[in-house]
């Protein structure tokens, strides 16, 4: 495990949920925020390839080569979202969205290709909780940032909707509830599925001296999101778009400090949480 590979896998986790969420807001939200999102996706995926050697290096040797095929469908998805971003109001209007579909895709086939790559040498249920919390992760990491950056886009245009706001947090708040319940499934699989000589006790792991990560990412990255986010709605509902927009840069501070630290726990004990 090396911190290129943790800021590889939160990187492009956060790039391609917010590819996702993009599909999800009105086209009432401007050119501008269109561009703006796609821009900052094409940026954090791009800086996430960045890193890429020091993740190619996590591969072992004869493996299946899902390592590398992350990056190649990761590679594709930044060149869609680069193509997507430089064509937002100005050409190839009908194709944008079959565009963006494209770099949706590739970025989902990326983060499973990244679990597969992870739990290589585990079970398959293990395999299929790090696929569903791979992928968990990048919807919640997409809904944060695309919501509390729509509700700063009220200050740019002050006569939008106030139920695209409350519609793009209702998203938030359903990739919580999924996040969540995948969460709470690979724990549970992993105390209950353990014997000896299969690895690492997870239960001591998380009552030991280094479980401090673990507890901190339940507290930063679920408890804190769950509550922000419901306040978030809460304040919507009565209209009031800046209240909302400054609890949800708390939520995503969140969420972010909880994810960077679950691609830190799935690495050091291979449990997806």
């Amino acid at each position: 495990m090396s911190l290129s590979t943790v800021l590889f896998l939160f990187l492009a986790h956060l790039g391609v949920g917010i590819a996702f969420t993009l599909v999800l807001v009105s086209k009432d939200a401007g050119i501008k925020f269109f561009r703006f999102n796609a821009g900052l996706a094409a940026a954090l995926i791009g800086v996430a390839l960045a890193f890429r050697y020091g993740a190619l290096g996590s591969v072992p040797e004869g493996s299946s080569g899902t390592g590398r095929l992350a990056l190649v469908a990761l590679d594709c998805a930044e060149a869609s979202v680069v193509v997507y971003w430089a064509t937002v109001g100005r050409v190839l209007a009908r194709i944008r969205p079959g565009i963006l579909a494209f770099a949706v895709l590739a970025g989902a086939m990326a983060i499973v290709a990244q679990a597969l790559d992870v739990s290589a040498d585990r079970t398959l249920p293990f395999r299929v909780l790090t696929v569903a919390s791979f992928v968990t992760s990048a919807g919640l990491l997409g809904g944060a940032c695309t919501a509390m950056i729509l509700g700063h886009w009220y200050l740019v245009i002050p006569s939008l909707q106030v139920s695209h706001l409350q519609s793009i947090v209702k998203v938030h708040m359903a990739s919580m509830v999924v996040r969540v319940v995948v969460v709470g499934a690979a724990i549970v699989f992993a105390i209950v599925s353990w014997e000896p000589g299969l690895g690492p006790n997870f239960s001591h792991y998380i009552f030991s001296i280094a479980g401090i990560f673990f507890w901190q990412r339940m507290l930063f990255g679920l408890a804190g999101p769950a509550v922000l986010s419901y306040l978030t709605y809460e304040t919507a509902k009565i209209r009031s778009t800046q209240s909302a927009t400054g609890i949800l840069y708390v939520d995503f501070f969140t969420v972010v400090v909880g994810e960077v630290l679950a691609k830190y726990i799935v690495l050091a004990t291979h449990v997806a949480v």
